[in-house]
């Protein structure tokens, strides 16, 4: 499997908020203030909160209150938080005496090579540093990243969440040895709500790799957990097959 840096990363917000945050900080020398909490300012929020009309997770209309790529704030915007969390895990920025720093080395990077210089940094960072369960508050942890590449070429071969899941059980069979046997919830019911919270709605539709459709019931019916791969991925993940 190759990765490569797509020519266009218009499409992943996860890009586009990094953007929205060099910007603002290079047109003040290199920082700007944080909040008191020490988050992103409202000016910036509302930028980012107004690039969703552009991303193809658009087509799901959602609430602002449960939004992930929109938000009155940082702690209520969980894309944007993920972006600049990343971004300091990358060591692209970091806060100090209340105002976000971009490093020295990184102003320079931004200014010759443009947003693309750090798409692999920020993927490697999301892939390999961050915490996955960080975001929620699911009782049983499992770390799905050991299996991130796995998960990723069934994915992008078939789409299909459920199909996905029974994959994951096939081949990592001591997984549900992790969540407890009870009435309410199985321990394949609590796997395929972390892959889908985790590594298909957290990590690839925030990076504009796929969307999937949050209802899971229209009229009562069920909605097939099913991802829209979008081209982003296919231009950033090759796989070959050796045999």
């Amino acid at each position: 499997m190759t990765i490569s840096t797509p020519d266009s990363l218009s499409a992943s917000p996860v890009m586009r908020y990094l953007a929205l945050i060099l910007d603002e900080a290079m047109a003040q020398d290199g920082s700007f203030k944080a909040t008191s909490k020490g988050n992103l300012p409202a000016k910036l929020v509302k930028q980012a909160s107004e690039l969703l009309p552009e991303f193809a997770v658009a087509q799901f209309p959602v609430n602002i209150s449960i939004s992930e790529f929109a938000g009155s704030n940082e702690d209520k915007f969980n894309a944007l938080h993920y972006t600049r969390v990343l971004a300091e895990i990358s060591g692209i920025i970091y806060r100090r005496s209340g105002r976000y720093h971009i490093k020295k080395s990184a102003q320079k990077q931004y200014q010759v090579l443009g947003i693309q210089a750090f798409f692999k940094p920020m993927l490697e960072a999301a892939i390999s540093k961050y915490n996955w369960g960080y975001l929620d508050g699911f009782e049983y942890d499992v770390d799905l990243r050991t299996f991130w590449l796995f998960m990723l070429w069934r994915i992008q071969s078939h789409s299909s969440v459920d199909q996905l899941v029974k994959e994951v059980m096939t081949a990592f069979p001591d997984l549900l040895l992790a969540f407890p046997t009870d009435d309410y919830c199985s321990p394949e019911r609590n796997l395929s709500m972390l892959i889908e919270s985790r590594f298909i709605a957290r990590f690839l539709q925030f990076w504009g790799f796929v969307t999937i459709d949050p209802r899971r019931y229209i009229n009562a019916e069920h909605v097939a957990r099913v991802v829209q791969v979008q081209p982003l991925l296919k231009q950033t993940f090759q796989f070959t097959i050796n045999t």
